[in-house]
């Protein structure tokens, strides 16, 4: 007798037994069923940082946004002209990356240490926005 005939008609199982002939039930459920339930020890070995939150946000209040230029920009920004107004751009603070050949008069409100260095050195000034300092 063949291994099918002897499960043909084998009462409700064919030979199964209970749950190996209903879909997954022998391997416990598909994909991560029970991962928390007959599978937690699977979880925990297996994959410790799967769930949960990582690392922090800061709240958005606390957080500063600066829209920034450096200075290798502002030559193609004044357009010819001895002065650039970057508030007026909506630039927020100027950084010193970058080479500034021409002497230039900038207006921001705040600006890097190396920022200003490099416009002095090229024989240009920084002006603030707020308390209409110079910076030489």
């Amino acid at each position: 007798m063949s291994k099918a005939n002897k499960h043909r008609g084998r009462c409700r199982t064919h030979g199964r037994g209970h749950k190996a002939g209903r879909g997954a039930g022998k391997r416990g459920g598909r994909g991560l069923a029970g991962i928390n339930k007959h599978r937690v020890m699977t979880r925990i070995k297996y994959m410790p940082d799967h769930w949960g939150m990582h690392g922090f946000n800061r709240d958005p209040s606390l957080r500063t946004v600066y829209i920034t230029c450096n200075v290798s920009d502002l030559e193609g920004m004044a357009d010819g002209k001895d002065s650039i107004d970057l508030t007026e751009m909506g630039i927020d603070k100027l950084l010193g990356s970058g080479r500034i050949n021409k002497a230039l008069t900038v207006t921001v409100g705040e600006w890097s240490a190396k920022a200003g260095e490099k416009i002095s050195a090229a024989g240009g000034s920084i002006e603030g926005d707020d308390d209409e300092e110079e910076f030489e």
